[in-house]
Protein backbone atom coordinates (compact mmCIF):
# COMPACT_ATOMS: atom_id res chain seq x y z
CA UNK A 1 0.00 0.00 0.00
CA UNK A 2 1.52 3.31 -1.25
CA UNK A 3 2.59 5.95 2.12
CA UNK A 4 0.04 8.22 1.81
CA UNK A 5 2.47 11.36 3.18
CA UNK A 6 4.65 10.52 0.35
CA UNK A 7 2.74 10.13 -2.11
CA UNK A 8 0.90 13.75 -1.51
CA UNK A 9 4.41 15.38 -1.27
CA UNK A 10 4.89 14.27 -5.20
CA UNK A 11 1.32 15.44 -5.85
CA UNK A 12 2.03 18.37 -4.01
CA UNK A 13 5.60 19.34 -5.97
CA UNK A 14 3.68 18.59 -9.42
CA UNK A 15 0.76 21.00 -8.18
CA UNK A 16 2.85 23.79 -7.19
CA UNK A 17 5.19 23.85 -10.28
CA UNK A 18 2.43 23.95 -12.41
CA UNK A 19 0.97 26.72 -10.27
CA UNK A 20 4.41 28.86 -10.72
CA UNK A 21 4.93 28.22 -13.94
CA UNK A 22 5.96 24.81 -15.18
CA UNK A 23 3.91 23.57 -18.12
CA UNK A 24 5.27 20.00 -17.11
CA UNK A 25 6.26 18.62 -14.27
CA UNK A 26 7.51 14.84 -12.74
CA UNK A 27 8.19 14.43 -9.27
CA UNK A 28 9.60 11.58 -7.65
CA UNK A 29 9.36 11.21 -3.61
CA UNK A 30 11.71 8.38 -1.91
CA UNK A 31 12.93 7.33 1.47
CA UNK A 32 15.09 4.40 2.34
CA UNK A 33 16.87 2.32 5.69
CA UNK A 34 19.88 0.93 5.23
CA UNK A 35 21.07 -1.46 7.74
CA UNK A 36 25.03 -3.10 7.20
CA UNK A 37 27.09 -4.90 9.84
CA UNK A 38 30.96 -5.56 8.82
CA UNK A 39 32.71 -8.10 10.89
CA UNK A 40 36.33 -8.40 10.43
CA UNK A 41 38.45 -10.96 12.42
CA UNK A 42 36.32 -11.97 14.94
CA UNK A 43 34.85 -8.95 15.69
CA UNK A 44 32.22 -6.12 14.55
CA UNK A 45 34.14 -3.80 12.70
CA UNK A 46 31.36 -1.48 11.43
CA UNK A 47 27.87 -0.81 12.20
CA UNK A 48 26.05 1.37 10.16
CA UNK A 49 22.07 2.43 10.01
CA UNK A 50 20.87 5.04 7.95
CA UNK A 51 17.29 6.62 7.07
CA UNK A 52 17.20 8.91 3.93
CA UNK A 53 14.02 10.66 2.76
CA UNK A 54 13.89 13.22 -0.36
CA UNK A 55 12.12 14.57 -3.64
CA UNK A 56 13.40 14.84 -7.15
CA UNK A 57 11.36 17.08 -9.42
CA UNK A 58 11.54 17.35 -13.16
CA UNK A 59 10.58 20.40 -14.53
CA UNK A 60 9.79 21.73 -17.92
CA UNK A 61 9.24 25.60 -18.16
CA UNK A 62 8.90 27.64 -21.20
CA UNK A 63 10.68 25.13 -23.36
CA UNK A 64 13.65 24.77 -20.99
CA UNK A 65 14.63 21.73 -18.17
CA UNK A 66 16.04 21.65 -14.91
CA UNK A 67 16.40 18.45 -12.35
CA UNK A 68 16.45 19.87 -8.96
CA UNK A 69 15.95 18.16 -5.84
CA UNK A 70 15.71 18.36 -2.00
CA UNK A 71 15.57 16.82 1.40
CA UNK A 72 12.93 19.60 3.16
CA UNK A 73 9.61 17.90 2.67
CA UNK A 74 7.64 20.77 4.29
CA UNK A 75 4.90 22.76 2.55
CA UNK A 76 6.17 25.18 2.85
CA UNK A 77 10.05 25.10 2.17
CA UNK A 78 8.74 23.35 -1.31
CA UNK A 79 7.12 26.09 -2.03
CA UNK A 80 9.90 28.14 -2.09
CA UNK A 81 12.34 25.34 -3.24
CA UNK A 82 9.91 25.07 -6.11
CA UNK A 83 9.68 28.93 -7.09
CA UNK A 84 13.53 29.35 -6.82
CA UNK A 85 14.15 26.30 -9.25
CA UNK A 86 11.65 27.33 -12.01
CA UNK A 87 13.52 30.65 -11.60
CA UNK A 88 16.87 28.89 -12.14
CA UNK A 89 15.34 27.05 -15.31
CA UNK A 90 14.29 29.99 -16.94
CA UNK A 91 17.63 31.23 -17.37
CA UNK A 92 19.13 27.98 -18.92
CA UNK A 93 19.20 27.13 -22.72
CA UNK A 94 15.72 25.99 -24.29
CA UNK A 95 15.89 22.29 -25.70
CA UNK A 96 13.14 21.35 -27.72
CA UNK A 97 13.80 17.33 -26.98
CA UNK A 98 12.63 17.62 -23.19
CA UNK A 99 8.82 16.82 -22.67
CA UNK A 100 7.36 14.22 -20.40
CA UNK A 101 6.77 10.72 -22.30
CA UNK A 102 3.47 10.26 -24.27
CA UNK A 103 0.87 9.59 -21.90
CA UNK A 104 -0.42 6.57 -24.11
CA UNK A 105 3.27 5.13 -22.88
CA UNK A 106 1.77 4.61 -19.33
CA UNK A 107 -0.89 2.28 -20.32
CA UNK A 108 -0.88 -1.46 -20.93
CA UNK A 109 1.19 -1.71 -17.29
CA UNK A 110 0.63 -5.12 -16.12
CA UNK A 111 -1.54 -6.10 -13.44
CA UNK A 112 0.47 -8.77 -11.18
CA UNK A 113 2.25 -9.16 -7.75
CA UNK A 114 6.12 -9.04 -8.32
CA UNK A 115 6.72 -9.97 -4.67
CA UNK A 116 9.70 -7.41 -3.95
CA UNK A 117 9.10 -6.54 -0.06
CA UNK A 118 9.55 -8.71 2.46
CA UNK A 119 6.84 -7.48 5.04
CA UNK A 120 8.74 -9.04 8.18
CA UNK A 121 12.13 -6.49 7.33
CA UNK A 122 11.28 -4.68 10.17
CA UNK A 123 11.43 -8.62 12.19
CA UNK A 124 15.22 -8.88 11.58
CA UNK A 125 17.00 -7.55 14.92
CA UNK A 126 20.66 -6.66 14.87
CA UNK A 127 21.62 -9.68 16.81
CA UNK A 128 20.58 -12.16 14.00
CA UNK A 129 22.96 -9.89 11.52
CA UNK A 130 25.50 -9.69 13.55
CA UNK A 131 25.26 -13.80 14.42
CA UNK A 132 25.48 -13.98 10.64
CA UNK A 133 28.35 -12.19 9.92
CA UNK A 134 30.35 -14.10 12.58
CA UNK A 135 28.78 -17.60 11.09
CA UNK A 136 30.71 -16.54 7.53
CA UNK A 137 33.47 -15.97 9.16
CA UNK A 138 33.49 -19.56 11.16
CA UNK A 139 32.54 -20.66 7.93
CA UNK A 140 35.62 -19.48 6.32
CA UNK A 141 38.18 -20.43 9.01
CA UNK A 142 36.85 -24.00 8.91
CA UNK A 143 37.71 -24.87 5.28
CA UNK A 144 41.09 -27.14 5.52
CA UNK A 145 44.46 -24.97 4.76
CA UNK A 146 42.62 -22.38 6.64
CA UNK A 147 46.12 -22.16 8.21
CA UNK A 148 46.93 -19.88 5.24
CA UNK A 149 44.20 -17.77 5.81
CA UNK A 150 45.37 -13.72 6.89
CA UNK A 151 41.99 -11.74 7.12
CA UNK A 152 38.38 -12.64 6.84
CA UNK A 153 36.00 -9.72 6.59
CA UNK A 154 31.49 -10.53 6.02
CA UNK A 155 29.38 -7.80 5.75
CA UNK A 156 25.13 -8.66 6.40
CA UNK A 157 23.19 -5.33 5.09
CA UNK A 158 19.80 -4.79 4.07
CA UNK A 159 17.69 -2.59 2.31
CA UNK A 160 13.86 -1.21 2.70
CA UNK A 161 13.17 1.17 0.02
CA UNK A 162 10.17 3.66 -1.11
CA UNK A 163 9.45 5.62 -4.31
CA UNK A 164 6.26 7.42 -5.34
CA UNK A 165 6.18 8.64 -8.54
CA UNK A 166 3.39 11.55 -9.91
CA UNK A 167 3.71 13.00 -13.13
CA UNK A 168 1.78 16.23 -14.70
CA UNK A 169 0.02 14.53 -17.53
CA UNK A 170 -1.48 11.44 -15.72
CA UNK A 171 1.18 9.43 -14.62
CA UNK A 172 1.17 8.12 -10.90
CA UNK A 173 2.66 4.62 -9.67
CA UNK A 174 4.82 3.56 -6.38
CA UNK A 175 6.50 1.12 -4.87
CA UNK A 176 8.32 -0.68 -1.92
CA UNK A 177 10.89 -3.02 -1.97
CA UNK A 178 13.66 -5.14 -0.04
CA UNK A 179 17.03 -6.36 -0.67
CA UNK A 180 19.39 -8.47 1.88
CA UNK A 181 22.84 -9.33 1.26
CA UNK A 182 25.41 -11.50 2.78
CA UNK A 183 29.32 -11.25 1.43
CA UNK A 184 32.75 -12.69 2.69
CA UNK A 185 36.45 -11.71 1.22
CA UNK A 186 39.27 -13.87 2.60
CA UNK A 187 42.63 -12.74 2.45
CA UNK A 188 45.45 -15.38 2.22
CA UNK A 189 49.29 -15.89 2.00
CA UNK A 190 51.01 -17.19 -0.83
CA UNK A 191 54.81 -18.77 0.05
CA UNK A 192 55.78 -15.97 -2.91
CA UNK A 193 54.62 -13.32 -0.23
CA UNK A 194 51.44 -12.09 -2.24
CA UNK A 195 48.57 -12.03 -0.67
CA UNK A 196 45.97 -13.10 -3.04
CA UNK A 197 41.96 -12.81 -2.05
CA UNK A 198 38.83 -13.88 -2.63
CA UNK A 199 34.99 -13.97 -1.70
CA UNK A 200 31.40 -14.59 -2.32
CA UNK A 201 28.14 -13.13 -2.16
CA UNK A 202 24.51 -13.84 -1.77
CA UNK A 203 21.14 -12.08 -2.14
CA UNK A 204 17.49 -12.20 -2.18
CA UNK A 205 14.33 -9.97 -1.76
CA UNK A 206 13.22 -12.25 1.30
CA UNK A 207 15.20 -12.55 4.45
CA UNK A 208 14.37 -16.27 4.84
CA UNK A 209 15.27 -17.07 1.53
CA UNK A 210 18.76 -16.18 2.14
CA UNK A 211 21.83 -18.82 1.90
CA UNK A 212 23.24 -20.47 4.74
CA UNK A 213 25.45 -17.69 5.75
CA UNK A 214 28.33 -20.78 6.62
CA UNK A 215 28.23 -21.40 2.89
CA UNK A 216 29.05 -18.12 1.61
CA UNK A 217 32.04 -18.06 4.42
CA UNK A 218 33.03 -21.45 3.33
CA UNK A 219 32.65 -20.56 -0.50
CA UNK A 220 35.03 -17.53 0.04
CA UNK A 221 37.81 -19.10 1.59
CA UNK A 222 38.04 -22.09 -0.86
CA UNK A 223 37.77 -19.31 -3.55
CA UNK A 224 40.66 -17.23 -1.90
CA UNK A 225 42.86 -20.75 -1.24
CA UNK A 226 42.60 -21.49 -4.99
CA UNK A 227 44.23 -18.54 -5.95
CA UNK A 228 47.88 -19.61 -4.11
CA UNK A 229 50.10 -19.87 -6.28
CA UNK A 230 48.57 -18.47 -9.20
CA UNK A 231 51.00 -17.46 -12.06
CA UNK A 232 50.95 -16.25 -15.95
CA UNK A 233 49.63 -18.93 -18.46
CA UNK A 234 51.16 -20.08 -21.91
CA UNK A 235 49.26 -17.62 -24.42
CA UNK A 236 47.31 -18.81 -27.59
CA UNK A 237 44.01 -19.16 -29.31
CA UNK A 238 41.95 -20.90 -26.36
CA UNK A 239 38.56 -22.22 -25.59
CA UNK A 240 37.00 -19.65 -22.88
CA UNK A 241 34.57 -20.60 -20.62
CA UNK A 242 33.25 -17.57 -18.52
CA UNK A 243 32.00 -18.47 -14.77
CA UNK A 244 28.41 -17.11 -14.34
CA UNK A 245 29.60 -14.95 -11.50
CA UNK A 246 32.64 -13.62 -13.48
CA UNK A 247 30.19 -12.89 -16.56
CA UNK A 248 28.81 -9.44 -15.18
CA UNK A 249 31.88 -7.78 -15.80
CA UNK A 250 32.00 -8.69 -19.42
CA UNK A 251 28.00 -8.41 -20.31
CA UNK A 252 27.63 -4.54 -19.57
CA UNK A 253 30.21 -3.82 -22.40
CA UNK A 254 27.92 -5.82 -24.69
CA UNK A 255 24.59 -3.44 -23.90
CA UNK A 256 25.77 -0.64 -22.82
CA UNK A 257 26.44 0.88 -26.19
CA UNK A 258 22.74 -0.25 -27.50
CA UNK A 259 21.42 2.96 -25.15
CA UNK A 260 20.05 5.52 -27.09
CA UNK A 261 22.56 8.37 -25.62
CA UNK A 262 25.58 5.89 -26.97
CA UNK A 263 23.89 5.79 -30.80
CA UNK A 264 22.92 9.80 -30.43
CA UNK A 265 26.76 10.52 -29.61
CA UNK A 266 28.26 8.19 -32.28
CA UNK A 267 29.95 6.14 -29.43
CA UNK A 268 28.11 3.19 -30.41
CA UNK A 269 29.19 0.30 -32.22
CA UNK A 270 25.84 -1.02 -33.23
CA UNK A 271 24.66 2.10 -35.20
CA UNK A 272 23.17 1.09 -37.91
CA UNK A 273 23.19 -3.05 -36.88
CA UNK A 274 19.43 -3.39 -36.10
CA UNK A 275 18.47 -6.89 -37.36
CA UNK A 276 22.16 -7.56 -38.09
CA UNK A 277 23.80 -10.97 -36.63
CA UNK A 278 25.75 -9.43 -33.48
CA UNK A 279 26.73 -12.79 -32.05
CA UNK A 280 26.25 -16.71 -32.73
CA UNK A 281 23.07 -18.67 -33.36
CA UNK A 282 23.82 -19.33 -29.29
CA UNK A 283 23.33 -15.42 -27.88
CA UNK A 284 19.72 -15.12 -27.01
CA UNK A 285 18.45 -12.42 -24.69
CA UNK A 286 15.25 -10.81 -23.70
CA UNK A 287 14.76 -7.88 -21.50
CA UNK A 288 11.77 -9.47 -18.80
CA UNK A 289 10.67 -7.10 -15.85
CA UNK A 290 8.15 -9.57 -14.93
CA UNK A 291 10.18 -11.81 -13.09
CA UNK A 292 9.11 -12.93 -9.81
CA UNK A 293 11.31 -11.58 -7.02
CA UNK A 294 13.82 -10.23 -9.19
CA UNK A 295 16.64 -7.68 -8.60
CA UNK A 296 15.73 -5.56 -11.63
CA UNK A 297 11.54 -6.36 -11.85
CA UNK A 298 9.31 -3.58 -12.32
CA UNK A 299 5.93 -2.83 -13.52
CA UNK A 300 6.65 0.45 -15.21
CA UNK A 301 10.56 2.33 -16.01
CA UNK A 302 12.19 5.10 -14.42
CA UNK A 303 10.19 7.38 -16.63
CA UNK A 304 6.81 5.68 -16.16
CA UNK A 305 6.37 3.67 -19.49
CA UNK A 306 4.93 0.55 -18.40
CA UNK A 307 7.22 -2.25 -18.41
CA UNK A 308 7.10 -4.93 -21.11
CA UNK A 309 9.03 -7.59 -22.34
CA UNK A 310 11.16 -7.40 -25.35
CA UNK A 311 13.93 -9.38 -27.15
CA UNK A 312 17.31 -7.74 -27.30
CA UNK A 313 19.12 -10.47 -29.12
CA UNK A 314 17.30 -13.73 -31.09
CA UNK A 315 19.37 -16.18 -32.57
CA UNK A 316 22.24 -13.66 -32.39
CA UNK A 317 20.45 -11.02 -34.49
CA UNK A 318 19.84 -7.64 -33.07
CA UNK A 319 16.07 -6.61 -32.01
CA UNK A 320 16.37 -3.45 -29.83
CA UNK A 321 17.89 -0.63 -29.11
CA UNK A 322 17.31 1.24 -25.11
CA UNK A 323 15.90 4.45 -25.89
CA UNK A 324 14.70 6.85 -23.10
CA UNK A 325 12.45 9.86 -24.54
CA UNK A 326 14.92 12.60 -24.37
CA UNK A 327 17.40 10.63 -26.68
CA UNK A 328 14.17 8.43 -28.63
CA UNK A 329 13.39 12.24 -29.57
CA UNK A 330 16.93 13.52 -30.64
CA UNK A 331 16.74 10.54 -33.01
CA UNK A 332 13.91 10.73 -34.24
CA UNK A 333 12.95 6.57 -32.87
CA UNK A 334 10.06 5.64 -30.54
CA UNK A 335 10.73 5.36 -27.26
CA UNK A 336 11.40 1.48 -25.77
CA UNK A 337 12.65 1.80 -21.91
CA UNK A 338 16.13 3.31 -20.82
CA UNK A 339 17.85 0.37 -19.49
CA UNK A 340 17.48 -3.46 -18.92
CA UNK A 341 15.56 -4.81 -16.28
CA UNK A 342 15.93 -8.46 -15.77
CA UNK A 343 17.45 -10.93 -18.21
CA UNK A 344 16.26 -13.86 -19.55
CA UNK A 345 18.63 -16.06 -21.86
CA UNK A 346 17.76 -19.04 -23.60
CA UNK A 347 19.52 -21.35 -21.62
CA UNK A 348 21.43 -24.91 -22.73
CA UNK A 349 21.37 -27.98 -21.09
CA UNK A 350 25.07 -28.01 -18.64
CA UNK A 351 25.88 -26.33 -15.80
CA UNK A 352 29.84 -24.78 -15.64
CA UNK A 353 31.09 -28.18 -13.95
CA UNK A 354 29.69 -30.39 -16.66
CA UNK A 355 30.84 -28.12 -19.10
CA UNK A 356 34.66 -27.87 -17.57
CA UNK A 357 34.74 -31.89 -17.82
CA UNK A 358 33.43 -31.70 -21.38
CA UNK A 359 36.63 -29.09 -22.10
CA UNK A 360 40.04 -31.23 -23.25
CA UNK A 361 42.06 -27.96 -23.25
CA UNK A 362 40.74 -24.14 -22.55
CA UNK A 363 41.15 -21.65 -19.60
CA UNK A 364 38.26 -20.62 -17.19
CA UNK A 365 37.47 -17.50 -16.50
CA UNK A 366 36.79 -16.92 -12.63
CA UNK A 367 37.20 -13.17 -12.66
CA UNK A 368 38.31 -9.72 -14.62
CA UNK A 369 40.85 -7.94 -13.34
CA UNK A 370 40.93 -4.28 -15.13
CA UNK A 371 41.04 -3.67 -18.52
CA UNK A 372 39.27 -1.35 -21.00
CA UNK A 373 36.48 -2.01 -23.77
CA UNK A 374 35.89 0.66 -26.65
CA UNK A 375 32.00 0.98 -26.80
CA UNK A 376 32.44 2.77 -30.21
CA UNK A 377 34.91 0.59 -31.94
CA UNK A 378 34.02 -2.82 -29.57
CA UNK A 379 37.63 -3.37 -29.09
CA UNK A 380 38.94 -4.56 -25.73
CA UNK A 381 41.63 -6.00 -23.52
CA UNK A 382 41.04 -7.42 -20.27
CA UNK A 383 42.94 -8.55 -18.01
CA UNK A 384 41.39 -12.03 -16.18
CA UNK A 385 42.20 -14.69 -13.54
CA UNK A 386 41.06 -18.55 -13.39
CA UNK A 387 42.45 -21.90 -14.17
CA UNK A 388 43.64 -23.81 -16.90
CA UNK A 389 41.44 -26.79 -17.98
CA UNK A 390 43.35 -29.93 -19.16
CA UNK A 391 41.25 -33.04 -19.99
CA UNK A 392 37.93 -31.71 -18.28
CA UNK A 393 39.49 -30.76 -15.19
CA UNK A 394 40.76 -28.06 -13.68
CA UNK A 395 44.65 -27.24 -13.69
CA UNK A 396 46.93 -24.68 -12.26
CA UNK A 397 45.70 -21.34 -11.21
CA UNK A 398 46.41 -18.57 -13.28
CA UNK A 399 46.22 -14.89 -13.07
CA UNK A 400 47.44 -12.02 -15.05
CA UNK A 401 46.19 -12.99 -18.18
CA UNK A 402 44.63 -10.85 -20.65
CA UNK A 403 41.78 -10.95 -22.97
CA UNK A 404 41.63 -9.42 -26.13
CA UNK A 405 39.87 -8.80 -29.10
CA UNK A 406 36.63 -7.41 -30.57
CA UNK A 407 33.16 -7.90 -29.56
CA UNK A 408 31.54 -7.69 -33.02
CA UNK A 409 34.03 -10.97 -33.26
CA UNK A 410 34.24 -12.49 -29.78
CA UNK A 411 29.83 -13.04 -29.43
CA UNK A 412 30.02 -14.62 -32.83
CA UNK A 413 32.39 -17.15 -31.22
CA UNK A 414 30.17 -18.04 -28.46
CA UNK A 415 30.28 -21.65 -28.58
CA UNK A 416 27.34 -22.72 -25.60
CA UNK A 417 25.73 -21.24 -23.08
CA UNK A 418 25.02 -22.89 -19.23
CA UNK A 419 21.95 -23.58 -17.87
CA UNK A 420 22.70 -22.49 -14.49
CA UNK A 421 22.03 -17.94 -14.65
CA UNK A 422 23.74 -16.56 -11.77
CA UNK A 423 20.60 -15.88 -9.25
CA UNK A 424 21.89 -13.17 -7.42
CA UNK A 425 22.05 -10.41 -10.23
CA UNK A 426 19.28 -8.63 -12.65
CA UNK A 427 21.45 -9.96 -15.18
CA UNK A 428 21.45 -13.63 -14.48
CA UNK A 429 24.36 -14.97 -16.82
CA UNK A 430 24.90 -18.61 -17.46
CA UNK A 431 28.18 -20.52 -18.09
CA UNK A 432 29.16 -18.82 -21.42
CA UNK A 433 31.74 -20.58 -23.61
CA UNK A 434 33.42 -18.57 -26.58
CA UNK A 435 36.22 -20.44 -28.89
CA UNK A 436 39.07 -19.35 -30.49
CA UNK A 437 39.84 -16.40 -27.91
CA UNK A 438 43.26 -14.69 -27.81
CA UNK A 439 44.93 -14.70 -24.44
CA UNK A 440 47.63 -13.84 -23.59
CA UNK A 441 50.26 -14.51 -20.43
CA UNK A 442 53.85 -15.27 -20.55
Amino acid sequence: MADMKMLEVARQAVAVAQKKGAQQAAANAYRAREVSVEWRDGKVDRLNEATTAGLGVQLYVDGRFASVSTSDLRPEALDRFLEDAIVLARALAKDPHRALPDPRLYEGQAQLDLMLEDKGYEAVSAVERRRMAQVMEEGARAQKGAEAIISVTSGVSDTLSESYKVHSNGFEGSRRDTAFWLSAEVSVKDPDGRKPEDGDYAGARFFKELPDPAAIGRAAAQRALKRIGAKKGESGLMTVVIDPRAGGRLLPQLLGPLSASSLQQKRSMFEGKLGQAIGSARLDIADDPHVVKGFGSQLYDSEGMAAKRRPIFEGGVLKTYFVDNYYGRKLGMAPTTARTSNLAWKLGDKDLAQTVAGLKDGLLVTGFLGGNSNATTGDFSLGVSGFRVRGGALAEPVSEMNLSGNHLELWKSLVAVGNDPYPYSSMRIPTLVFEKVQVAGT
